[in-house]
């Protein structure tokens, strides 16, 4: 795809993203071989007075190795990895694929290993907390088809978000992000839905282009045993290349006491991956104007309009409530009327309804005032 509108998501991502300087490093990783972006983020980078470094990865490949890997084999992986890793002062991630199923058959044991080496040792201990690092999706046909668009519909989209003006929405994000600090209730109603936790004394952060692309949202995370009451998610979840629907969790005192699904057994072996599985580890409000349905990618799903998020497993190290775990699993409500409305209180204040917010010093996040 030759188009003008990538080399202003390269400019963004490197001077607005990673904020990339003269003399630092920047690994590009690249997973499904799209070429066209990779080529304009090697060229912004120079012109930045950075070194890009550049590793390609492709999915199919990923799976083979998974297939067979062995403990020794992958922590040597992770050693590799961590060595170029630790050398970098920044990272883009560039996802693609033709299968968001790629994944679907492979053992959980081979799975886990994977997350246990090589996505511990380099991207929670390295990159995460270690390097400026953006992480984003580039279009292909099999994304058009599961937003239910034409490609070049979607291609149009697609730009559309990854390109917004997020220097805007990040001043918007401000009396938010200090609206959540002040909070100690939350509580979120829906269709078969009514949950109360506490985010009392946790950090909210702003998300607005500078971690992801497409983004738009600002996180916490409740305290790690206040959550309480019942959450149905309406939106398709895919993990480890299996798709979740119609998933139902309760909690009783912050843990997951029983999860429903369209394969029940298949979620409980995740939420039995380890203690802190069956804890949330975020809680996130999404804004994005430009995003309006779910794809079943979830790095769009999770900033769809009127949305949130509620995410079993990990907690982040800036908005840290104690819970670790493998997992960190973001399941997204989307509470705007046509998929069934719902409320979001702070202190027993209504502060969205049916995804628009209410109180004044809100409204310049809705999505007429982004756009």
């Amino acid at each position: 795809m030759k188009d003008s509108r990538i080399e202003t998501l390269a400019k963004n991502l490197i001077n607005y993203s990673i904020k990339l300087q003269k003399g630092e490093k920047v690994l590009i990783e690249n997973f499904g071989l799209q070429r066209e972006l990779v080529v304009a983020l090697v060229k912004e980078a120079y012109k930045a007075g950075g070194y890009p470094f550049v590793s390609l990865k492709d999915h199919q490949v990923d799976r083979a190795l998974m297939m067979g890997g062995i403990q020794e084999q992958y922590e040597m992986m992770a050693n590799f990895e961590a060595d170029v890793m630790g050398k970098m002062d920044a990272y883009i991630g560039l996802r693609s694929g033709h299968n968001i199923n790629e994944f679907a058959d492979i053992p959980d044991d081979k799975m886990k290993l994977q997350g246990q080496t090589i996505g511990q040792k380099v991207h929670r201990d390295i990159r995460v907390p270690k390097t400026r690092w953006v992480v984003l999706r580039y279009p292909t046909s099999s994304m058009a088809q599961l937003a239910k668009m034409s490609t070049e519909q979607f291609e149009d989209f697609y730009f559309n978000v990854c390109n917004l003006d997020y220097s805007k929405m990040d001043k918007a994000m401000d009396a938010l992000v200090e609206l959540m600090n002040k909070t100690d209730k939350v509580r979120l109603t829906g269709n078969d839905t009514d949950l109360t936790f506490s985010i009392k004394d946790i950090p909210a952060i702003k998300c607005s282009g500078q971690m992801n692309i497409p983004d738009g949202e600002v996180y916490t995370a409740p305290v790690r045993d206040s959550v309480n009451g019942k959450i149905s998610y309406n939106t398709p979840s895919p993990y480890n290349g299996f798709t979740f629907e119609n998933v139902q969790l309760t909690f009783k005192d912050g843990k997951i006491v029983e999860a429903t699904a369209n394969n029940t057994e298949r979620i409980n072996k995740i939420f039995d991956t380890d203690e802190g599985a069956r804890y949330i580890g975020e809680f996130a409000i999404g804004v994005n104007p430009f995003i309006q349905h779910p794809m079943q990618d979830i790095l769009f799903d999770e900033k769809i309009d009127g949305s949130f998020h509620f995410t079993p497993g990990q907690a982040y190290d800036d908005a840290y409530n104690e819970n670790n775990s493998n997992i960190h699993w973001d399941m997204v409500m989307i509470q705007r009327p046509e998929y069934g409305g719902g409320e979001i209180y702070f202190d027993d204040v209504l502060i969205r309804k049916n995804g628009r917010f209410v109180i004044p010093e809100l409204e310049p996040l809705n999505p007429e005032n982004l756009k």
